[in-house]
């Protein structure tokens, strides 16, 4: 018995429809995209008022990740639109219709990459617009790791206005964009109904339709680019600063200071330099030195990881005792990452010119009973600034435990002075705890 040869079944939906590599990247882009927008209308008018101000942070830090994944993303998907055809538009299509639709298409290109690249610039320009004053904040993505800010803008206020002025008209060109796309792709589905739609929802059922593959023109794809580029270049044009008060520009001017790189600290006349008083050295599992104060108005704790202590003391002999502290900066720990990344920065600790804070006592003098005061200085980027350390000391045996509190002011260390001097997202005195246990060597 012979069988009749039947012809394999075509699968027209193959055919027709995007890949799912592009159908995830749309969506995901899609989705992220539709978050941002309000969230970003709606931090920037939060982020100037105190009850508000905690949470518009947060989100900005979100705002920014979320930014660099889009831009990520983005990059992904015109690579592989350039590396895999897309399906044809519908036969039936006015000329103007395939124009405006491949237009459209190449401005969400253009629209995706631009809104994320000048956000990187107005958080690289290290100013905030909303209070018009300097603002450094480092870029943490998810926490993960952070993401370099652009060289050469730092302090460059009008490059904030003008980022910032483009960011946001081409979130509104944004916003009518996706509702030109939306009422498209319903208009296509319900009235044409020629199965555009279903191209990109698999769930979709979609029929068999006339198409043409003619649909990449050069005018349309310029066509598309031009209208991002000239949205931002108004928006950029249309938000450019005003002249600061001349007092305030002088107050703002970011401190310098002569003092060579890695140069050690100001010399003291410390006491415990020729000293006889006995050895301890530090138990660094059971000490700490930790800081706290408040962000944006939210209190917040961190510690310092990485540090070391010689000390020489005897209770007996208060003046041939003393000891040195030196703090490495750049392990300066609060849990959030965006803060501990603009710790590290110029204007606070400039970790990576001066990667040490050291404290040398010059006196340790006696309260009574078991309190004590060290009188010293503490040299952060090679500033000596006079210090009065109050602690508690109890020893019991070869082994000790000392516990101390003071206050420290960030104008007199000069940290995040260019960016907040009026501690309005920084409380100006930080709180300083010190804890050490500690056993008599030898």
């Amino acid at each position: 018995m012979n069988m009749q040869h039947r012809p394999a079944l075509s699968r027209p939906d193959r055919a027709t429809r995007y890949s799912l590599v592009a159908i995830a990247l749309h969506w995901t882009i899609a989705l992220l995209i539709v978050s941002m927008i309000p969230m970003g209308w709606w931090m920037v008018r939060a982020i100037s008022r105190p009850e508000s101000q905690q949470l518009a942070y947060q989100l900005f830090q979100l705002h920014k990740s979320i930014g660099f994944a889009i831009l990520a993303l983005t990059l992904l998907r015109i690579l592989w639109r350039l590396t895999h055809r897309p399906p044809p538009m519908p036969d039936g299509m006015k000329p103007w219709e395939r124009f405006l639709a491949h237009a459209t298409h190449m401005a969400f290109y253009a629209f995706l990459l631009a809104l994320p690249l000048t956000g990187w610039l107005y958080v690289s320009s290290g100013w905030a617009i909303a209070t018009d004053k300097p603002l450094e904040v480092a870029t943490s993505w998810f926490g993960l790791f952070t993401i370099p800010h652009l060289p050469g803008l730092e302090g460059n206020r009008a490059v904030a206005f003008g980022a910032m002025g483009a960011h946001a008209w081409m979130a509104y060109g944004g916003a009518v964009l996706i509702c030109l796309h939306a009422g498209a792709a319903l208009k296509h589905h319900f009235i044409e109904r020629d199965g555009v739609l279903a191209q990109m929802l698999p769930l979709l059922r979609q029929k068999m339709i006339a198409s043409s593959a003619g649909q990449h023109g050069r005018p349309a794809v310029i066509a598309g680019f031009a209208a991002i580029l000239c949205l931002g270049l108004a928006g950029g044009l249309s938000n450019r600063p005003g002249p600061l008060p001349l007092l305030e520009s002088e107050a703002l001017a970011p401190a310098t200071t002569d003092a060579p790189i890695n140069a050690p600290a100001t010399p003291v006349s410390a006491s415990h330099a020729s000293a006889t008083a006995p050895l301890w050295t530090v138990v660094k599992a059971q000490s700490s030195i930790g800081f706290s104060g408040t962000h944006a108005g939210k209190a917040f704790t961190g510690r310092f990881d990485d540090w070391s202590a010689e000390i020489h003391f005897d209770p007996a002999r208060l003046d041939a005792s003393g000891a040195t502290v030196t703090v490495k900066t750049l392990s300066a720990r609060t849990g959030d990452p965006t803060q501990e990344g603009s710790l590290k920065n110029g204007e606070w600790f400039n970790s990576a010119r001066f990667p040490d804070a050291v404290f040398t006592t010059t006196a340790i003098r006696s309260l009574g009973q078991d309190r004590y005061e060290a009188e010293g200085t503490l040299s952060v980027k090679n500033k000596p600034v006079p210090v009065l350390l109050p602690f508690s000391l109890r020893m019991t045996g070869g082994k000790a435990h000392m516990e101390g509190r003071l206050q420290l002011s960030r104008e007199a260390l000069n940290l995040g002075m260019f960016s907040d001097p009026a501690a309005e997202w920084v409380s100006k005195l930080i709180d300083v705890s010190i804890t050490v246990e500690a056993e008599r060597a030898g």
